[in-house]
């Protein structure tokens, strides 16, 4: 299965919002990770519509959590962006060319299909293990924990990061 590349932005997004001590938006997100805005704004508008981000309104709006980063997984943020759909389909193959089983020999799905089934249920389970607040510890131990305390100073505007 391949993801799509907003996944990874997503979830780069959504770690960054877990150290944001107001709103952040789109435009700054954007310029944190060097892409185009209306390219990420998609990303965001399907976090939102999938309830895991709210954009807030005004002069100081921007993006923010709606919960905490403890009870977002990294499946919420794949399936809002990619969707939920399995990684593997079955047609049913069997059931064609010129030694095709018939469809009522066909009542269980073939061991090809229940071995994507499960290999999809096995590493949907792995993504709904993984939280984003297990994301932003890992950055913080693979990185320092510098890092995202950098990353905030940095949201909070020119001055705060050392810019002037």
């Amino acid at each position: 299965m391949k993801l799509s590349g907003g996944v990874e932005w997503a979830l780069h997004c959504c770690v960054v919002l877990t150290t944001a001590a107001q709103p952040v938006p789109a435009a700054r997100l954007a310029e944190l990770h060097d892409v185009s805005g209306s390219y990420l704004a998609k990303q965001l508008q399907a976090l939102s519509r999938a309830g895991l981000v709210t954009s807030v309104q005004g002069k100081a709006g921007g993006y923010v959590l709606t919960r905490a980063a403890e009870q977002i997984t990294v499946l919420d943020v794949v399936t809002a962006v990619d969707g939920v759909q399995p990684a593997f389909v079955c047609t049913e193959i069997r059931q064609r060319g010129p030694l095709a089983s018939p469809p009522e020999a066909c009542t269980r799905s073939c061991a090809i299909a229940r071995a994507m089934a499960d290999a999809d249920a096995a590493w949907r389970d792995a993504l709904r293990a993984v939280s984003v607040a297990d994301l932003a510890r890992s950055v913080d131990e693979d990185y320092g924990p510098a890092t995202l305390a950098g990353v905030r100073a940095w949201l909070g505007g020119p001055d705060d990061a050392g810019r002037g």
